[in-house]
């Protein structure tokens, strides 16, 4: 006897994607064969956004049109109304829902993972989520961050349950409240959020950080250069796996150069502790968990 089949909705909120090109149409591509729906809450933007996400083709795109709060200029909070508003208009169908963020992209050799862990623990209800492990690319294709400034863990699919929510600045769930009880399934999000032109990056830099902080702040903390600065990270490491199938074209039209001697470190003495203590160890201490694992 055959396992049934769980139905897979998943979601996203996109605007100014090619003001800021983001990779969003990799990213969606990434996962569409393993969903049934995919819902994409496209708010008002200053360029084709729109049409972006309608040029992908698809009869299981949803698309839904949303106009953000500027106005809500505190943790991100404004990202995580804008991901319930998908969340929202998912099937009722559905009994797992895949989020992810418009910089996010999935490998093709983790689909069967995927596929496997929803399978799995769908009738299993202590398991309200999935976790993924995280790969943050920098600067270039070529380096991925390795110190405690990034995230090495988050949840991008949960159980298709209204009483679960986007939490602050939508980089995680919660469930009434608390944290979600989850599986750990191997699987990687491939994040290119620090990848792009170094001018439409620090353009990003110079809108995106009005959703969590005042303009004071901005004005002390972002640079009104016109490119923004790569040679500032703590500490990088080389990538040498290969990329999502759905990134190759945008890999070859990199028209910018980053190189980085990997074995050039900027921690100072906590920092650089803690740093060589998880790579002899694999523990890193202190991490913030959003989650609970089951």
């Amino acid at each position: 006897m055959t396992k049934p089949q769980p139905f897979i909705s998943a979601f996203t909120i996109v605007r100014n994607a090619e003001l800021y090109d983001y990779p969003i149409v990799e990213s969606i591509r990434s996962i569409l064969p393993l969903v049934d729906e995919y819902v994409v809450a496209v708010g008002n933007s200053d360029d084709g956004t729109l049409q972006l996400i309608k040029s992908i083709g698809s009869d299981k795109l949803k698309i839904i049109e949303t106009v953000w709060d500027d106005s809500l200029r505190e943790g991100g909070r404004v990202l995580a109304e804008e991901t319930n508003k998908a969340f929202a208009a998912i099937s009722d169908k559905a009994d797992w829902c895949f989020y992810l963020q418009g910089d996010e992209v999935v490998h093709e050799k983790d689909h069967t993972a995927i596929l496997h862990a929803c399978t799995r623990w769908l009738h299993d209800k202590r398991v309200e989520g999935l976790l993924f492990n995280y790969l943050h690319f920098y600067g270039s294709y070529d380096y991925v961050g390795d110190t405690r400034s990034w995230y090495r863990h988050e949840i991008r699919i949960v159980r298709h349950d209204k009483r679960i929510f986007s939490y602050r600045d939508a980089q995680g769930f919660r469930i009434e409240n608390r944290k979600l009880n989850v599986k750990p399934i191997g699987a990687h999000i491939y994040h290119y959020g620090w990848v792009r032109d170094p001018r439409k990056q620090q353009a990003k830099q110079k809108t995106f950080h009005r959703y969590w902080h005042s303009d004071e702040w901005m004005h002390e903390h972002v640079s009104d250069a016109d490119a923004y600065d790569y040679s500032t990270i703590e500490s990088l490491q080389k990538f040498n796996g290969t990329h999502p199938a759905v990134m190759n074209e945008r890999l070859k039209r990199m028209n910018w150069k980053f190189t980085w001697n990997v074995t050039k470190r900027k921690l100072g003495l906590k920092k650089g502790l803690l740093y060589y203590m998880e790579k002899l160890t694999g523990i890193r201490l202190f991490e913030y968990r959003n989650y609970r694992i089951i």
